[in-house]
């Protein structure tokens, strides 16, 4: 089938949303109720919560402009980004405390936990440090985006997002605001395991030990290196959850929203992980 508009023939299509049914249901229901809580009259809105639902699914996996969504929904460019907002929104309300999630961790009799940080790349936002270098960029990276602290299971399932730090912002840094007051308390039969971003982290975080300076890892003890090696191996599993949330959440690829907003965004995509099971 095709259209015309402003004097061209374009050709529309049928598209499928690769998510499943449930997760589009469960966000549907997170919307209506977000829309009854606020008093929102019935039938006022361009969309209903399962067509909002979509959309705001389809930015999370397709990574797509909102222009675009908003164009293929039959509203406007305004209301898609006031949709998408909400929909972030409602559902990174969702999302679990830290001592939340660590009280059930040590419940299930889980025997560590994994700590890492990753850069949500996102577009150039103005803003500098007192040096003049620009506060989101991450030289470690040599790009633009924000400083986002991931806990994971031993299994690599996602547990906790942080909220976002600029990207000029160390791992360490980013961890003492956000993770390592509510680790210390959960170290006793939890630990932490982490990488050597973390050294100086603290009690009840296992981090590899470092080599001199200038040796090589044969410097080390044969003890010391089958450490690091072991810590490693166990550690591998966990920090593929920030790829793995990437690769389905494709957003967290490349967030064009606001750099403010990544943390909310990792959030939303968190709680979406756990109800695509």
């Amino acid at each position: 089938m095709s259209v015309t508009t402003r004097g061209f023939t374009l050709v529309t299509y049928v598209a499928t949303l690769d998510v499943p049914r449930h997760v589009v249901e469960y966000l549907s229901r997170l919307l209506a109720a977000h829309r009854r809580r606020i008093g929102t009259p019935k039938g006022s809105r361009a969309l209903g919560p399962f067509r909002q639902a979509v959309l705001v699914l389809r930015w999370f996996r397709e990574r797509g402009c909102v222009h675009c969504l908003a164009r293929d929904a039959g509203i406007s460019q305004a209301t898609g980004y006031r949709y998408l907002h909400e929909g972030i929104d409602v559902l990174s309300a969702q999302a679990p405390d830290l001592h939340e999630v660590l009280s059930r961790c040590r419940g299930e009799g889980m025997t560590h936990v994994i700590l890492d940080g990753t850069l949500i790349e996102s577009d150039r936002l103005a803003g500098l440090r007192d040096n003049g270098n620009d506060l989101w960029f991450s030289q470690k990276h040599k790009a633009f985006g924000g400083n986002i602290q991931f806990l994971s299971a031993p299994d690599s399932t996602p547990l906790w997002v942080s909220d976002v730090e600029p990207g000029s912002v160390p791992d360490i840094t980013a961890a003492r605001l956000h993770a390592l007051p509510a680790l210390y308390k959960a170290a006793e039969g939890l630990p932490t395991l982490a990488d050597k971003g973390y050294i100086g982290a603290g009690i009840g975080i296992r981090i590899p030990v470092r080599r001199p300076k200038g040796q090589s890892e044969q410097a080390l003890h044969a003890d010391t290196r089958m450490l690091n090696m072991l810590l490693r191996h166990v550690r591998a599993l966990g920090e593929r959850t920030a790829a793995e949330l990437k690769q389905r959440w494709r957003a967290l690829q490349h967030v064009t929203l606001s750099p403010n907003r990544i943390g909310d965004i990792a959030r939303a995509a968190l709680v979406l992980n756990g109800i695509w099971k």
